[in-house]
């Protein structure tokens, strides 16, 4: 059996953990929206629209906040066809997804939802297509007061009280070829720059985030967040990172490498933009949100990836998830915490059939897939501080990695509460690991709850029929002595472990 070992220490911590480290994604994109969270006419539907069913498992997966309308339908969008009366609202070509548009789902709609999902919005604005003075119209339409074009608009509309949205994204994935009004890293970093500049002069409480490289393997990266933060780095807050994972060579081992690759495109980035405040002599830090993550590589082309008959809410993107996604959500979620100093945002996207954690039938059930368990036991125990652990444990070579170690885990010490948690992935393929694990000076702990999200089988998905083929479990081989837990974790697993005072 492997043999691993972590010593934490509560006075030797990383960071606080951002709770927006927990959010989602929702875009106009195949059926996300309109059969996702927006199906009037569906037996659980409210009044709004809303599918009730959806908004439940929304809840229960416990996402912090939500980035929308885009995604690369951002880049097209015009914001003023998604308000008002639904009868005036014009139909509009999507170019990025070759869809129909029907905008009966806008701005006010998608406030409405977020309050009764008790989520953060996460606005963006069109930098493709449009420019700063829109930008600065839509915000004056969402948060001025009154007495104002925009804002007594958005009071003529039937919602009188301004939204107190803070987080907004200066556009989408910007040096992308596929990208309406697609740009060079001195164009963007330029019009981020302007787009800042008045949405400050509008509303000063703001937390702004400029565009990164659409991925790690753009022939822009490293050189466009240079250039673009060298533009606007005293307007911004934060700059992006979009990270998918593939595993196209079906081999697992490999496959759970990834999150290595993840790990060193967060130090990366953190390096340059640290690198442009030096440069600056600033002791300014720009965070990092990694505000589009996920496995996806299955739905990536045909009629999965673009729609060929401008048809509306088509099924695009809709990757079924197995459990061997799951363990690669989970590894990734362990890093982003890991490097909470600088992760302060992600969004996991998308939230609902577009490579989402929820799938639903259009007039039909939902159900959670395989990726949703661990993705909702992070946002449901991920509260506190991140503790600095040293680990002892193996290694192993696959993918770019020459020695992975076998233990990926991470440990957060609530102190309001007293509750400290471990996350703990087993990355073999085929050993059990026998864990110790020392939570030094936080005193006698006492087991709260343990947890296991294991399957013999690693295609194992869930579906409308077997929605919970793969479930976490009880775990069965944990206790803990003192300030000591000891737990024994099968091969490729997921591991929780809630501990309080005893």
């Amino acid at each position: 059996m492997l043999k691993s070992r972590i010593i934490a220490d509560k006075d030797f911590i990383v960071a606080p953990l951002d709770r927006r480290v927990f959010g989602t994604f929702v875009e106009h994109m195949g059926r996300c929206v309109y059969g996702g969270i927006y199906e009037p006419g569906h037996p659980t539907a409210d009044a709004d629209g809303f599918r009730g069913d959806v908004l439940a498992l929304t809840r229960e997966l416990g996402p912090t906040t939500v980035r929308y309308p885009g995604g690369n339908f951002l880049s097209g969008y015009n914001w003023e066809d998604g308000v008002g009366p639904k009868e005036d609202r014009p139909v509009r070509l999507d170019l990025a997804w070759g869809s129909t548009e029907t905008n009966q789902f806008g701005t006010n709609e998608f406030m409405a939802w977020v309050r009764k999902a008790g989520i953060e919005p996460m606005f963006a604005v069109n930098l493709g297509t449009r420019g700063p003075a829109e930008a600065q119209n839509l915000l004056e339409y969402c948060t001025h007061p009154g007495g104002t074009k925009y804002s007594e608009l958005r009071k003529s509309h039937g919602y009188p009280e301004p939204y107190d949205i803070k987080f907004w994204c200066l556009g989408n994935e910007m040096d992308g070829p596929w990208q309406t009004g697609a740009k060079t890293a001195y164009e963007y970093g330029r019009i981020a720059t302007e787009t800042a500049k008045v949405m400050r002069w509008t509303k000063g409480d703001l937390q702004l985030a400029a565009c990164g490289s659409s991925a790690r393997t753009m022939p822009t990266y490293g050189a466009w967040e240079y250039e673009v933060l060298d533009q606007c780095f005293d307007q911004v807050d934060f700059i992006s990172l979009h990270q998918y994972f593939e595993n196209h060579e079906n081999e697992v081992d490999r496959f759970l490498t990834v999150i290595d690759d993840l790990e060193s495109f967060i130090v990366e980035v953190a390096a340059i933009a640290d690198a442009v405040a030096a440069k600056r002599r600033s002791a300014k830090r720009i965070m990092l949100s990694v505000d589009e993550w996920n496995v996806w590589y299955r739905a990536r082309s045909g009629e999965q990836l673009r729609s060929a008959t401008w048809e509306q809410a088509p099924k695009l993107l809709e990757e079924i998830y197995n459990f061997e996604d799951a363990l690669v959500v989970g590894g990734a979620l362990l890093v982003m915490m890991n490097n909470a100093d600088r992760v302060k945002s992600a969004c996991i996207a998308q939230l609902v059939n577009v490579i989402g954690p929820i799938m639903t039938e259009t007039g039909g059930p939902a159900w959670r897939q395989t990726i949703f368990h661990p993705f909702a036991q992070a946002s449901r125990y991920g509260h506190g501080e991140v503790l600095r652990l040293n680990i002892d444990t193996g290694s192993f070579k696959a993918g770019n990695q020459d020695a992975a170690p076998l233990l990926v885990a991470t440990a957060v010490h609530d102190a309001e509460t007293g509750q400290a948690t471990i996350f703990a992935l087993n990355r073999s393929t085929d050993q059990e690991m026998a864990l110790s694990a020392e939570l030094r000076g936080l005193g006698e702990r006492a087991l709260a709850e343990g947890l296991e999200l294991h399957h013999p089988d690693i295609k194992a998905i869930n579906s409308k029929d077997d929605p919970d083929q793969v479930a976490p479990t009880a775990h069965e081989r944990v206790a803990v002595e003192g300030e000591t837990l000891s737990a024994t974790l099968k091969p490729l697993s997921w591991n929780v472990f809630v501990t309080r005072p005893a």
